[in-house]
């Protein structure tokens, strides 16, 4: 490691600690440090709005069912906590800065195709074997329950799933908040800061180190060069404005090539996502993602041939081979990465693992 000319020193009591990028994972550490009375400074290469961090480019989904089918039984135990932990979490955002964050954690829906329902079938069979002590909680609907449930879509099928303890949230709001909130509990924002490297206690920039007791590295796919496997999955997402559409719930299409959801949020505003790609390209949204995409957002509801698009995102998700979430813990430096498409799923329990293990290492407690 080659030290940086200017050595700061930014230590005192109560502990100082470094957070290198402020995505998903690194506010949720800061918001939550100053909630228990340290010090932090966070560091992003954008600004403090978030504008590079994958966390922005997310249906936000909380779908522990729908996500386990094709990932491994911790997913699904941690999505459980989060369904649990965000509402409190929320709860205490919006008191704190008087913003609105909407969230629903009234179930999803699955619905296919006929050409698919094959697909559909499957999908049960696979929720059926994996999680066999919550497989009450997955419920078969036909048109009339639909009906009950969404009935905009009961025109167009006929059957489908209900899973009730799915649930999502709006990530621009949250992340805006959690802004906000780390601004009013005294957190110091280094925004357009790239950091070259990390080492125990210590953050290095470009043209100086600065020096911590503790460092948390959370920089994502920023932090490829000193962590073994980690690799990015490019994803896109479409932002549409539908006004002749009213889903209440996030909504699963059973398609042949992605995990398709409709996500809601307010004044009938849809996230439509996601592709799931082996590239790390940062490019735009290509005309065959948009095309499918859109294609497949109009086969579930008519009513969106006039929506009007609003953004097209792309960005790359860290992940690990297994594609499970790292922490890792040496003196004076955390590492948490790798939510892959995750990311508002596992963060949860994730932060709260990384709280605890702040408090074995240090002195002074970290209460989670």
């Amino acid at each position: 490691m080659s030290a940086a000319s200017d050595i700061r020193h930014q230590t005192s009591d109560p502990i100082h600690i470094g957070i290198a990028g402020a995505g998903l994972l690194g506010r949720l550490l800061a918001w939550k440090l100053l909630q228990n009375g340290h010090r932090v400074s966070l560091f992003d290469r954008g600004s403090r709005a978030g504008e590079l961090s994958a966390a922005r480019v997310a249906a936000s989904m909380l779908a522990p069912y729908s996500e386990v089918a094709s990932a491994e039984r911790q997913v699904f135990d941690w999505g459980l906590m989060a369904l649990r932990w965000w509402p409190e979490q929320i709860a205490l955002l919006e008191q704190q800065t008087g913003q609105t964050i909407s969230y629903g954690m009234d179930g999803s829906v699955v619905v296919a195709h006929d050409l698919d329902k094959s697909s559909l079938r499957h999908f049960e069979q696979q929720l059926q074997a994996k999680v066999p002590d919550h497989y009450d909680r997955v419920k078969r609907i036909d048109r009339m329950r639909l009906r009950d449930l969404e009935p905009e879509l009961a025109e167009r099928y006929s059957s489908g799933l209900f899973l009730a303890d799915e649930g999502y949230l709006d990530n621009g709001a949250l992340l805006s908040a959690l802004e906000v909130a780390i601004t009013k509990l005294g957190g110091k924002w280094f925004e357009y800061s790239e950091v070259v490297s990390l080492a125990p206690k210590r953050i290095i920039l470009s043209n100086e180190t600065l020096a911590f007791d503790w460092v948390v590295d959370s920089r994502g796919l920023g932090a490829k060069a000193q962590l073994p496997g980690l690799r990015g999955v490019r994803g896109e997402v479409l932002w549409v404005r539908a006004p002749e559409v009213n889903l209440q719930r996030p909504v699963r299409l059973m398609h042949p090539r992605y995990k398709l959801y409709i996500s809601p949020r307010p004044n009938n505003r849809y996230v439509i996502g996601a592709t799931e790609i082996e590239s790390e390209a940062m490019q735009p949204v290509t005309v065959r993602s948009t095309l499918e995409l859109m294609s497949a957002l109009y086969s579930v509801h008519s009513g969106f041939a006039e929506a009007s698009l609003l953004h097209a995102f792309a960005h790359c998700r860290p992940a690990m081979p297994d594609n499970l979430p790292v922490l890792n813990c040496e003196a004076g430096l955390l590492t948490v990465n790798g939510l892959y498409r995750h990311g508002y799923l596992l963060s949860p329990q994730l932060v709260e693992n990384a709280l605890a293990m702040l408090a074995e290492q240090t002195e002074n407690s970290v209460t989670v």
